[in-house]
């Protein structure tokens, strides 16, 4: 007799939306060759302990884990900027109490990383890791340094446009998303291969964050307003969660 655990209804195969997403193998994005799942992807019953916890609550998060300024005795070099917005459903209702977390390079360009190792000094005073929980609105807020452009060899002169890395919890660590945020009118979207990998234009503007001159902060920080939606029409490109760089 067997004892596996009843877990309902075998799982339906998982839907990708190629009009939207990028294909999980790009030829010009070279290490999605070795890493793209050859077989397609199915949807797995999640038992009690996938949706139930862990969870993360404000106990947890300190005063300066949202400001990447503050984190450490001197200040970072670059560009302060504050980066905000809101998480909303695909019916637009915000989404309150969302773990939001950020990482991201340098102002030079570099990840405080031992796989970073490119030519641009690190910033003793800039580890470039932060989170924060959504407030009842959905609404986050960070306070952080623009970051650098960095080459990363996967074609000739292959450089990243400016990106800041977001991942967003749910009521569970197995509801997590991870996408990135990008510059207006950064000079290297052209050549990007992640960013050029996403066939829908309006997904990849999507990814954009706007210029929010009247919340810059007068002599001290520059402000970008981004929101984030999670599906529908309208959601904002996640990515899976291996593409780091």
């Amino acid at each position: 007799m067997s004892t596996a655990p009843d877990t309902g209804p075998a799982p339906l195969a998982y839907a990708r939306d190629t009009g939207v997403h990028p294909p999980l193998d790009y030829p010009g994005y070279r290490s999605t060759a070795l890493r793209h799942p050859k077989r397609a992807l199915r949807l797995l019953p999640h038992l009690l302990t996938e949706v139930t916890g862990p969870l993360l609550g404000e106990d947890r998060i300190s005063e300066t884990d949202n400001d990447l300024t503050r984190q450490h005795e001197g200040e970072p070099q670059g560009q302060r900027i504050i980066v905000h917005g809101q998480v909303r459903d695909g019916d637009g209702r915000p989404v309150p109490h969302t773990l939001v977390e950020i990482w991201q390079a340098n102002a030079g360009g570099r990840y405080r990383h031992t796989g970073d190792n490119w030519p641009c000094p690190l910033d003793p005073n800039f580890t470039g890791v932060g989170r924060t929980l959504t407030d009842d609105q959905g609404r986050y807020r960070f306070t952080t340094i623009r970051p650098g452009a960095y080459p990363w060899r996967n074609h000739d002169n292959a450089w990243r446009p400016a990106h800041i890395h977001f991942s967003l919890f749910g009521r569970a660590f197995t509801q997590r998303l991870v996408t990135q945020m990008y510059f207006p009118g950064d000079p290297l979207f052209f050549q990007d291969p992640m960013w050029n990998s996403i066939p829908d234009e309006k997904a990849r503007e999507r990814l954009v964050a706007r210029f929010d001159y009247a919340n810059t902060a007068p002599e001290w920080a520059l402000a970008y307003e981004w929101d984030i939606v999670l599906r529908g029409r309208e959601a904002t490109v996640f990515e899976d969660e291996v593409d780091e760089d």
